[in-house]
This record gives structure tokens, sequence and C-alpha cells, in this order.
């Protein structure tokens, strides 16, 4: 097992230089760059300025020297700054000479991002699992019936449009929750349970539409992985002998059909971190997804990289994770037992 793991991790390394290649080769193919977004925002800027821009960022320079500088600073995990948030740090907090710390672009939108995403995976597997289960035990039944259509259903909603339903309804119509932003007006001078709560309030839409789009992939996931499991051999001779039906499905089937969510939840990592665009761009939620949104607009180069690689990083990780958690929980796998 050592082995393989000291082996994938080195193997890692050239798949995650050869993501940050491609994608840097793609964004360069993009017409325009920052100087060309600050033209648009001051159209008298010559083009001697301009110019100036474009050697202060070396954009001046071939694509694969910049690549080289860029690859550079990664080594020492230096994201570089930002090309129009005020030279803001892209990844961590620096302190200038005067002591001031400057946080960075990633360490503040992160924690946000975080947050969202753990509470709406909650929220999933509160929901789909059950859902999963009572289908698949009343297979072509009224509840499995019922239950399928609402998932075809979440399926083909577009995230978008649920959005901005329930912002009208919550809160222009009827006034229940916030629609965007992540506080209140003056929260600030509230007790901290009350900015907690205050949180959790702006961030009910937005958790709930990231559930309801997430829950039915799971649900059928689930659906799909019991059917399998409860017409297995070990099943029958589990009734067979006597035990409740309850143990039967919940402590020996559910527990089977589950394994293979390790690897979807394995590789939702980099989801965990990146981020919805089209989510926290709607709710104006200053996380990850909105920071790349932006950073797309504004051509900021290195905001756009410093998120492309760790979501790239984390995919890796997440897969590699996935594979050791799936060998550690099924006993199969962990000993080379074909089924």
């Amino acid at each position: 097992m050592l082995s393989y793991l000291l082996k994938r991790l080195f193997w890692m390394v050239p798949l995650l230089v050869g993501i940050s290649l491609i994608s840097f080769l793609i964004m360069h193919l993009a017409p325009g760059d920052i100087t060309s977004t600050e033209a648009g925002f001051n159209p008298k800027t010559s083009e001697e300025s301009r110019q100036k821009l474009r050697e202060m960022y070396n954009l001046d320079k071939p694509v694969v020297v910049q690549y080289g500088l860029w690859l550079k600073r990664i080594s020492k995990l230096d994201f570089g700054h930002s090309f129009a948030s005020h030279q803001k740090p892209v990844f961590w907090e620096e302190k200038d000479k005067d002591g001031n710390i400057t946080k960075g672009m990633i360490q503040e939108a992160l924690p946000i991002t975080l947050l969202i995403n753990v509470l709406s995976l909650i929220l999933i597997i509160a929901i789909a699992l059950p859902l999963g289960v009572i289908s698949a035990l009343t297979q072509n039944k009224l509840p499995d019936r019922a239950i399928t259509i609402f998932v075809f259903i979440g399926f083909a909603i577009p995230g978008f449009w649920l959005a901005l339903m329930l912002m009208y309804w919550t809160g222009v119509s009827h006034h229940w929750l916030p629609i965007s932003g992540l506080h209140s007006l003056g929260s600030d001078k509230l007790p901290w349970i009350s900015q907690v709560i205050d949180t959790l309030h702006h961030l009910t839409l937005p958790i709930l539409i990231s559930g309801l789009t997430g829950l039915a992939g799971i649900s059928l996931f689930v659906r799909n992985g019991m059917l399998d499991v409860l017409h297995q051999d070990y099943i029958t001779t589990a009734r067979a002998k006597g035990l409740p039906e309850n143990t039967v499905v919940y402590k020996h089937a559910l527990r089977n059909a589950l394994l293979p969510l390790i690897t979807i939840f394995g590789l939702s990592i980099p989801g965990l971190i990146g981020g919805s665009v089209i989510a926290e761009s709607i709710f104006a939620i200053p996380g990850m997804g909105k920071l790349f949104y932006d950073a797309v607009l504004m051509r900021d180069f290195p905001v756009i990289m410093g998120i492309l690689t760790i979501g790239s990083a984390l995919t890796l990780l997440g897969n590699l994770l996935a594979d050791l958690a799936y060998a550690w929980a099924d006993p199969r796998v962990r000993k080379g037992v074909s089924s």
C-alpha cells in the first residue's frame, strides 16, 4: 500500500504540471488581456501606457517564458499578485514593510465557499439517502415512481432558473429570506450569535439551491446501488436466517451499496473548494466561484491560474483519497480478491 501511495504521489507532479501548462496556453488564447480591460474603463488610455503595463506584468514576453516565470513562483508556493484588485496577493496574506497585513483573495473566499458546500453536502446526504433507500425498497410502486419523477425534475430544472424563481418568491414577493450578500447592514455591531444567525439566514437560499440540484444524482445512485445489492446471494441468506428486515436492509445492504459513493465524494472535493460560479454570482456571495468569474471577466491571469491550479491538485488528491478509502472500506479490494 505504501509503495502504491508513493507511486501515485510521484505521478501527480507531472500530471499537475501538464494540466497547468494546458490551462495556461488555453487562457492566453483568449483575446485581450488586463490592459484591454483597463482601456475599456478608460478609453483615453494611450498605447504607451498599455505597453508599460504589459512590461510590468511580463505580458510582453513569449507565452513559454511567462509560463516558466509562473512555474518558478509556484514552486515556492507563490501564486503572485492580482492584476486587477490593487495588487492583492492571490493566495495567502502578506505583510508589507510597515507591518500592514493584506489578506489573500483565495484566503478570504475559501472559508465562505467551504461553509456553503459542506452544509449543502450534509443536506444532500440527509435527503438523498432516505429517498434512494425508499425508492429501492418500493421498486415499481407508487413511492418509487413519485421519487423517480422528483429526481428527473431535479435533473431537468436549470439551477440558475430555480435560483431566480426562489429569489423572487422568497425574497421579493414574501420577504422571507435575503436574496443577496453575506451579511445584513450593521450586522457587525450585533452579538456573535446574532451574526452567525444572520449569516446562515443569508446562506439559506444558496445552500438550498446547491442541495436541490445535487441530491437528484445521489438519490438515483443510492437507488441503483441498493437494487443491485438486494439481489445478491448474501442478502437472500441473511433473510433465510431470519434476520429482521431492518438489519438486512440497513446493516448489510445499505453499507455495501454505499461503497461506490466513496468515489463520488472523493471526486467532489474540488467542488467543495471551487464553489459554484452560477449560485455565487446570482446571490452575490464573495466565494471562490464568484472570484473565478470576476477574474475571467477582468483577464486577471494570476487569480485564474491560482484557482485552476488548486482545483487541479484537489482533483488528483480527491481521486487518490477515493481509491485509498475504497480499498480501506472494501476488504476484497484491500486483499486483491476479485468479486
